[in-house]
Protein backbone atom coordinates (compact mmCIF):
# COMPACT_ATOMS: atom_id res chain seq x y z
CA UNK A 1 0.00 0.00 0.00
CA UNK A 2 1.24 3.32 -0.77
CA UNK A 3 -0.02 6.96 -0.87
CA UNK A 4 -2.35 7.66 -3.62
CA UNK A 5 -3.97 4.59 -3.56
CA UNK A 6 -7.57 3.85 -3.21
CA UNK A 7 -8.81 1.74 -0.46
CA UNK A 8 -11.88 0.17 1.05
CA UNK A 9 -12.04 -1.58 4.56
CA UNK A 10 -11.04 -5.45 3.76
CA UNK A 11 -13.98 -7.83 3.87
CA UNK A 12 -12.22 -9.89 6.66
CA UNK A 13 -11.74 -6.96 8.50
CA UNK A 14 -15.65 -6.02 8.18
CA UNK A 15 -17.02 -9.23 9.00
CA UNK A 16 -14.76 -9.56 11.99
CA UNK A 17 -16.80 -6.95 13.81
CA UNK A 18 -19.72 -8.09 12.41
CA UNK A 19 -19.96 -4.87 9.92
CA UNK A 20 -22.25 -5.69 6.69
CA UNK A 21 -24.16 -2.76 5.97
CA UNK A 22 -23.57 1.39 7.24
CA UNK A 23 -21.02 3.52 6.14
CA UNK A 24 -17.55 1.93 7.20
CA UNK A 25 -18.93 -0.81 4.89
CA UNK A 26 -19.18 1.05 2.14
CA UNK A 27 -16.38 3.64 2.88
CA UNK A 28 -14.23 3.86 -0.12
CA UNK A 29 -11.23 6.80 0.09
CA UNK A 30 -7.29 7.73 -0.60
CA UNK A 31 -4.70 7.03 1.51
CA UNK A 32 -2.75 10.54 2.53
CA UNK A 33 0.27 9.47 4.80
CA UNK A 34 1.63 6.20 6.04
CA UNK A 35 2.51 6.54 10.09
CA UNK A 36 4.71 3.92 11.60
CA UNK A 37 4.00 2.96 15.12
CA UNK A 38 5.68 0.13 16.70
CA UNK A 39 5.32 -3.02 14.34
CA UNK A 40 2.44 -1.68 12.97
CA UNK A 41 1.96 1.01 10.37
CA UNK A 42 -1.16 3.13 10.18
CA UNK A 43 -2.78 4.77 7.09
CA UNK A 44 -4.60 8.12 6.87
CA UNK A 45 -7.24 8.14 4.41
CA UNK A 46 -9.47 10.50 2.83
CA UNK A 47 -13.07 8.92 3.34
CA UNK A 48 -15.59 10.29 1.43
CA UNK A 49 -17.59 10.26 4.70
CA UNK A 50 -16.75 11.77 7.99
CA UNK A 51 -18.25 9.10 9.80
CA UNK A 52 -15.01 6.59 8.93
CA UNK A 53 -12.13 6.80 11.04
CA UNK A 54 -8.91 8.83 9.56
CA UNK A 55 -6.34 6.13 10.64
CA UNK A 56 -6.55 2.39 9.67
CA UNK A 57 -3.93 -0.27 10.42
CA UNK A 58 -2.89 -1.19 6.63
CA UNK A 59 -3.97 -4.63 7.55
CA UNK A 60 -7.51 -3.73 7.98
CA UNK A 61 -7.35 -2.28 4.32
CA UNK A 62 -7.55 -3.10 0.68
CA UNK A 63 -6.59 -1.46 -2.63
CA UNK A 64 -9.40 -1.12 -4.87
CA UNK A 65 -8.17 -2.79 -7.50
CA UNK A 66 -7.72 -5.56 -5.11
CA UNK A 67 -11.27 -5.46 -4.04
CA UNK A 68 -12.72 -5.53 -7.66
CA UNK A 69 -10.65 -9.07 -8.00
CA UNK A 70 -12.73 -9.82 -4.95
CA UNK A 71 -9.12 -10.44 -2.82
Amino acid sequence: MKIGDRVAYSTNFLQSIGCYTGPMANAKGTVTALVPLCETTLAEVDWASDEVPKRVNVKNLRTLRQVQLGQ
